[in-house]
Formats: structure tokens, sequence, C-alpha cells
């Protein structure tokens, strides 16, 4: 049995909203493509006003409300591929059910900046989650995954996710971790169905022209010509 399934058995779960932020401590790692769920961790906690930075349940974490919920920041400093046990200290300490828990996390199997909202699902071959699950015993937690690209052909992930994004690239984060600040919003106004409606769509790419075959540019009708100006003598004929 999972440590959700328990508090919802004995009647004990909080009304506190979870939301944990992905990513590895430490200077040298803020910048990297790990570090996105860090990174909308800290635009939330600038927007509300919240401080996250009380050291508890080894985790940088702050209290607040955002969206007429209480909330919980929180940032594991046990380093990613050991986030599962600070989680599982957080849920078990505030008795947290699994609709009040969510984790942001960066994806590669995603264009960069782009979201995907699911309720449950496998660990997809990243550390954290993978660790989370294995903590929780249960894969049924809310998950916002922030696309960071795939890494190019001849990489190491490893090495692929702790480099930084290029200026380009960068652009397109700024805007996917505004819009997984505006996800937790919705999830928590309207909750995880209509956030999955409204920010699991692609963006939509513009319709190029259709291009002319041969027989439509002969069926055009040819753009009339202005009739020749009469000459002098013309006129007098």
């Amino acid at each position: 049995m999972g440590l959700f399934e328990r508090f919802k058995q004995r009647n004990t779960a909080s009304d506190l909203f979870v939301i944990t932020g992905l990513g590895n401590p430490g200077q040298q790692y803020a910048q990297t493509k790990h570090n996105v769920g860090f990174w909308t961790i800290d635009r939330l906690a600038e927007k509300y006003n919240i401080s996250v930075t009380k050291f508890k349940h080894k985790a940088l974490v702050g209290d607040g409300v955002i969206a007429g919920r209480r909330v919980l920041l929180v940032k594991p400093q046990t380093y990613m591929n050991l986030s599962g046990e600070c989680v599982r200290e957080i849920v078990n300490f505030y008795k947290i059910p699994q609709e009040q828990f969510v984790v942001i996390y960066d994806d590669t199997s995603l264009p960069v900046g782009q979201l995907r909202l699911r309720e449950k699902g496998s660990h997809g071959g990243h550390n954290g989650i993978r660790n989370i699950i294995q903590q929780m015993g249960t894969d049924v937690f809310y998950r916002i995954k922030v696309g960071i690209g795939q890494k190019p052909n001849g990489w190491d992930l490893a090495d692929y996710v702790l480099a930084k994004f290029n200026e380009d690239d960068m652009a397109l984060m700024e805007a996917g971790v505004d819009r997984a600040v505006q996800a937790i919003e919705i999830l928590l106004s309207r909750g995880m169905a209509d956030a999955m409606n409204r920010m699991n769509q692609r963006p939509q790419k513009k319709k190029e022209p259709k291009p002319q075959t041969e027989a439509e540019a002969q069926t055009e009708p040819k753009p009339q010509t202005e009739p020749k100006p009469q000459t002098e003598a013309e006129a007098q004929a």
C-alpha cells in the first residue's frame, strides 16, 4: 500500500498542497536543464511573495497561499537521485493525499518549453521520479513535465541534462516556466482535469499556403490589360 492510501483510510489528510520542484542544490547546477523544477518554484515564490528558505525534511521549503489554497513550496536538497527521501518525509509529516501533491521536473522527450501534465505514470528514465516512486510505493501522483528537448546524438544523457541552455532555447524555457506557473494556478483553482485540458494542448503551427498545381495555375483568370492609348493620328482617323 502506498503512503497516500494510508492517509485516506485513516481520514487524517491535510488541506495543504505540496508543490515540489526537482533539481540539484548548489550554484554549479543552478542554470542547468535538470533544474527546471527549481526554476518554477522560484518563479511561484517570487510571484506570490513566498520565502522558500526554511530547511526542513531535507529540503528548502516555504508556505503561503496560491489561488486561495494553502501551499508548501519544496526544493529537495538531497540531489536529484534521492529526491524521494525528501518527498516521503514531507508527505508523511503533513499527511498529504495524492490529489494534493504535485511534482515539477524536466523531460527530454518534450520540445523545449512544452508542458505535459499527467496524473500518474512511469518514471520515463528520470532518476528523481524513479526514486519518488520507489519511496512512495506508487506512481499515482500529479506531475508537470517541462520539456528540455532531446539530447543530441553522441551525447551522454547526464552530460546533457547538466548542461546549460543556449540563448535561443533559454527564451523558450522562460516561456515554459511561465506556463508551468500557470498550470499550477489552474490546478489549484479548478483541478487537475481542467489544467490538463488547457495546458496539454500543443502550440498550433501557422499553416503554409498550399502550392498551386499546374492545372490550377492555368485556370486562374488573367489580369485585364489597360487599353493602349491612341496616338494623335489614330484619334483623327
